[in-house]
Parts: C-alpha cells; structure tokens; sequence
C-alpha cells in the first residue's frame, strides 16, 4: 500500500501503547501519512475513557501493555464497530486468542510504510 492509498475514511485514530515515545512516534508517523487527529492512552483505563467521549475510526493497538495485554479492549472495539490493528515487539511468537489470530498486526519498530499498510489491511479485514 502507498501512502496516497490509506482509506480517506480514517479520519480519528486511537493510539493505546504504554509506552510515551514509541506513542509519540506513532502519532508523528499517523499524521505524517494524513490522520488529521490522533488521541494516544497509556493504558487501557485511558483508552476506554476515550471512546467514551469520542468517535474513532481506528485503534492501533501495543499487544502488551506491561501487566496487561490489549486484548479485552480489541473485544470492545469489535463490539462497538471500530477498527483496529495490533503493534506488538513479540512477533508472531506471542500467542493471541483465537478470536484475534486474523487482526492485522505489524511488528516493532514500526514506520510509515508498515503503519499505512497495518490502516488499509485492518479495514479490509475488518471484524
């Protein structure tokens, strides 16, 4: 996927990753290939609270999140409709539940090119 392909319907991205920089990354890396607006969350409290309060056109989503993973809250955004893809330093050797094997995921580190690709897959793919 190029990056004049990432699907004009994301418009509003939420980015759930524990870590600040890396997250501070992402946000540069979506708004360098055109997400107009990026909302980051540090843990999955903050996440939630976020979609409480807006509308999202997409999740990209840190697999582990120190004691925690992301994946009670890809439950909730399947529930509501929302798209997302998985980020994760792991690989493929992490093991997700079988419910989650098919979401789209890229490895870190990350750039435009895997993050472009990690949008337009999720959306084709979505749950």
């Amino acid at each position: 996927m190029t990056l004049t392909e990432i699907p004009v319907s994301i418009k509003r991205v939420l980015v759930l990753e524990d870590n600040f920089i890396i997250a501070m990354e992402a946000e540069d890396i979506l708004k360098s290939i055109g997400i107009g607006h990026v909302e980051i969350a540090g843990n999955v409290a903050e996440a939630q609270a976020l979609i409480e309060e807006h509308a999202f056109d997409f999740a990209l989503l840190d697999v582990n999140l120190g004691a925690y993973t992301s994946f009670d809250f890809a439950g909730l955004l399947i529930e509501r409709g929302i798209a997302f893809g998985f980020v994760s330093g792991y690989g493929d050797d992490f093991d997700f539940p079988p419910a989650l094997r098919d979401i789209s995921r890229i490895s870190k580190p990350f750039n435009e090119s895997s993050v472009a690709g990690l949008l337009g897959a999720a959306l084709v793919s979505r749950p």
